[in-house]
């Protein structure tokens, strides 16, 4: 029997990225405010993340969540500027929602959409400063890298948010049998190309979004809790992909300036 896969705002750039590879995968169902099309109605559900009464019939029977909804992300109208009201309502009271919903259900694992903006911070300093121009002519010899393991630093509410969203995955673990995988991940676009300037260091290919999807949802049940970066194998890349590598065997087939072996 296929694996029952849940995504909430599989509309979006990242969802649509990962979509092809899961509808092949899994019997996937979705959650989002607006519905989405293509999928068998029974598996499409529409509510509001913010509103847990809602979404909780969306979770029964369910093996994996994959929970991308959040404010704040490429496609929403204030960016990572989003004020704080959207902030709590959609990064921080729907993804406490959704964790709950999937214990209460018995999913077996949510797989969290973290984000780069967590240590966004970096970029004010140098090196990364330069890695993130875009520019390789000044660029460092070496460099660095900023693992999950680094000091957290967000400049923006978003980032703020997805580092609460991380220590509720942590607090779920804690508290009941559900693993919680964190992906922060990197710049994925619906045009999928890098995009100019710091698009050059974090950009994620849609191959490489797919690739991380799978490897996330199908991680061995020993890892329970964990933060993974991801983005391709570019070479002005700054954010760690051994660990990835190394637990759950993320190995990027695209990169920035076409190289395509992990770092």
């Amino acid at each position: 029997m296929a694996r029952r896969v849940l995504v909430t705002g599989l509309n979006g750039a990242v969802g649509s990225a990962m979509r092809p590879a899961l509808a092949e995968r899994y019997e996937l169902s979705a959650l989002s405010r607006s519905g989405v099309s293509g999928l068998p109605g029974e598996r499409v559900f529409r509510a509001d993340i913010s509103d847990f009464g809602a979404i909780r019939p969306a979770f029964e029977g369910i093996d994996t969540v994959v929970h991308l909804a959040a404010d704040g992300g490429v496609n929403s109208s204030d960016g990572m500027d989003a004020p704080w009201e959207a902030m709590l309502q959609n990064n921080i009271i729907g993804t406490f929602n959704v964790l709950e919903a999937a214990r209460q259900a018995g999913a077996r694992r949510v797989v969290l959409a973290s984000s780069g903006a967590t240590i966004k911070g970096y970029e004010n300093e140098s090196p990364y400063r330069e890695l993130a121009s875009g520019n390789p002519a000044i660029a460092p010899g070496t460099w660095e890298m900023i693992t999950h393991e680094s000091e957290p630093k967000p400049i923006t509410l978003y980032g703020v948010s997805k580092l609460f969203a991380e220590d509720l995955g942590r607090y779920f673990v804690n508290t009941s049998e559900m693993s919680v995988i964190c992906m922060r991940i990197g710049g994925c676009n619906a045009e999928d190309r890098p995009a100019p300037g710091r698009g050059q260091a974090i950009w994620l290919s849609h191959r490489d979004t797919r690739q991380m999807a799978i490897r996330c949802i199908e991680a061995p049940d020993t890892v329970r809790f964990d933060i993974f970066f991801f983005t391709s194998n570019n070479e002005l890349g700054y954010r760690d992909l051994d660990h990835a590598r190394e637990v759950i065997g993320y190995i990027p087939e695209d990169g920035a300036r076409g190289q395509a072996t992990v770092r």
